[in-house]
């Protein structure tokens, strides 16, 4: 099982339209500080089981064939929005599994095209696709959301956008679970009276208590990225701000655990 961050931006993105702060404009000069739409993917062998859908190029970067499934956390349009031109495609029909939403987003569930929508299976129940083990967690949203716990048997992720802090059925299964590693919402710098997405304070509180070998910041915002690009803050060690692109393997987590 092979990670990969295909996006760690919020909705704007990053650079942010029009901005010309110091992260923005840093972005615009340097193609790897660009932050496109939070996504991600795991690919096993030539198959991909992509997590949400922001990048409106999937069909694309993912040739016939190659996307095995789908998982949406939510269905806001920034997780969504590459499925509108996907689903008018040709040949096999994707399935796609959510949380059960009955609104979904604009008229994707009328006009599925090639999309197979599902609801996710019961909260804390697993289910498998391409040999991995994956669990559907409750997060804390403005929309129903959903995090996925993966374990392919070597070492296990826990993908947690979008949300605000963790439900306590949620916190207590993962640490529990004990997750190598932590994909964290991270969508702000510190600030007082967040909404639906953790701040830098939040994140680190998650990922602390968690205690996961690697924890990965994603959903960020240009202020984020100016805030770190401005202020000496110190993250732990085992934090660290995920980049478009960037690569896990899981093969590597259980070598790095067993020494």
């Amino acid at each position: 099982m092979q990670f990969q961050f295909l996006g760690t931006g919020n909705a704007a993105q990053v650079p942010c339209y029009g901005c010309e702060c110091k992260a923005c404009e840093r972005a615009r000069g340097v193609t790897t500080f660009r932050r496109g739409p939070c996504s991600a993917k795991i690919q096993v062998g030539d198959k991909n089981i992509l997590i949400d859908a922001g990048h409106t190029d999937l069909t694309e970067r993912f040739p016939v064939g190659t996307i095995d499934t789908i998982l949406l956390t939510h269905y806001h349009m920034d997780h969504v929005q590459g499925l509108f031109p996907l689903r008018w495609g040709k040949g096999a029909t994707i399935p796609v599994i959510g949380p059960d939403d009955e609104d979904g987003c604009d008229d994707l569930f009328k006009h599925p095209g090639i999309l197979h929508f599902l609801p996710a299976p019961e909260l804390f129940t697993p289910f498998y696709l391409l040999g991995i083990e994956i669990t559907p967690v409750p997060l804390n949203h403005s929309k129903p959301t959903v995090g996925y716990l993966f374990n392919d048997g070597e070492s296990s992720i826990a993908y947690l956008t979008d949300t605000l802090g963790l439900p306590d059925n949620t916190a207590e299964f993962l640490q529990a679970k004990r997750p190598d590693v932590v994909v964290i919402d991270c969508s702000s710098p510190p600030k007082p009276n967040p909404r639906n997405h953790n701040t830098l304070n939040e994140a680190l509180d998650i990922i602390e208590s968690l205690a996961p070998k690697k924890g990965y910041l994603t959903h960020i915002s240009h202020d984020l990225d100016r805030f770190l690009l401005m202020v000496n803050y110190p993250l732990p060690d085992n934090v660290v701000v995920a980049a478009d692109n960037e690569k896990l393997s899981t093969t590597q987590l259980f070598i790095d655990n067993y020494l």
